[in-house]
């Protein structure tokens, strides 16, 4: 069954968050000048995640909180098409339901934002730093055990004001959004991957539409970045081996170039002192099988029993 209006109008399913608006309007944006007699329209979907913000993400099981509610409106054929960020997509989606764009890829690293322009190596010992994911928590605690991690909670706006109020001396958040926002002056410093590495789409944009609405994805088509695409894949791939989404302390960064797929993974404990490390290299042709393959040498290692230990906490 295909939706009979979906050349004439696309109606976008997203978050009512900054950012999430930010996402959709850019895409609806292309959309536009993609096909000037289709009109494209959001509707703006309040997510579980959005709700629940005194509970940090894992203890409430952090898989599909921010995407559930608009996968449910593209069932139902109340959207055609829904943006997300891909870190935020779980690794299972829905019967019916598939990620049929990733755009270009913004800058997938970590941001630190300190007070005063201090940089992470520079903090002072024992320093307060304000970060909602145990991915950041167990690569920063590596780097400096010394650091006090604080959870925080909240959309970019609501934790750049907790630095200002609750006495924290940085925050970490993601590069891309800060950029997207036009915040970008606010960053003290990108952190690099080989201090913290990127969680699984990072710094990507996603477009989710129903399987077999093939008028709807001959619309959206043009604005997937092949490269992006392919390596989202490759990372999306170790998530799914691990059984782990965003709110598990699992890093993963693949990056392509001419036709070679390089990615990086690591699974780390809590407290920082355990992580573990791999990498490999493979051709584009099979980005889930090398993302696969990675995964299987990180649980060799011993990643199962540190993501047991997170799990059972």
């Amino acid at each position: 069954m295909y939706n009979s209006y979906a050349v004439d109008k696309i109606i976008i399913g997203t978050r009512g968050s900054p950012l999430a608006l930010w996402q959709a309007n850019w895409i609806k944006g292309q959309l536009e000048e993609l096909h000037k007699d289709t009109a494209v329209d959001l509707r703006v979907i309040k997510t579980s995640g959005d709700k629940i913000q005194d509970v940090p993400l894992a203890k409430v099981g952090g898989k599909g909180l921010f995407t559930k509610e608009i996968e449910e409106s593209l069932l139902k054929y109340e959207s055609d098409i829904a943006i997300h960020s891909m870190k935020d997509v779980p690794i299972k989606l829905p019967p019916g339901l598939a990620i049929s764009v990733v755009t270009k890829r913004e800058d997938p690293h970590d941001a630190l934002i300190s007070n005063n322009n201090v940089k992470l190596a520079d903090l002072p010992q024992g320093a307060k730093v304000g970060t909602g994911s145990f991915r950041r928590t167990t690569q920063l605690l590596n780097y400096r055990p010394d650091l006090e991690v604080i959870p925080m909670r909240g959309n970019l706006e609501t934790r750049l004001k907790k630095l200002e109020t609750e006495g924290l001396d940085a925050i970490i958040l993601a590069a891309a959004g800060l950029n997207r926002m036009g915040m970008a002056d606010k960053i003290t410093e990108i952190i690099p991957a080989e201090i913290m590495l990127p969680g699984g789409g990072q710094g990507a944009v996603g477009i989710e539409s129903r399987s077999e609405d093939m008028a709807i994805m001959s619309m959206i088509f043009d604005l997937d970045d092949e490269d992006t695409h392919t390596a989202v894949n490759a990372e999306r791939a170790f998530l799914t081996r691990l059984q782990g989404g965003c709110q598990v302390p699992i890093g993963v960064y693949a990056t392509v170039q001419n036709e070679t797929i390089h990615i990086r993974g690591l699974v780390g404990s809590l407290d920082g002192k355990t992580l573990l490390k791999v990498e490999k290299t493979g051709p584009t042709e099979a980005p889930e099988l090398l993302g696969d393959d990675l995964a299987l040498e990180i649980l060799k290692m011993g990643a199962d029993k540190i993501l047991a230990e997170v799990y059972n906490n």
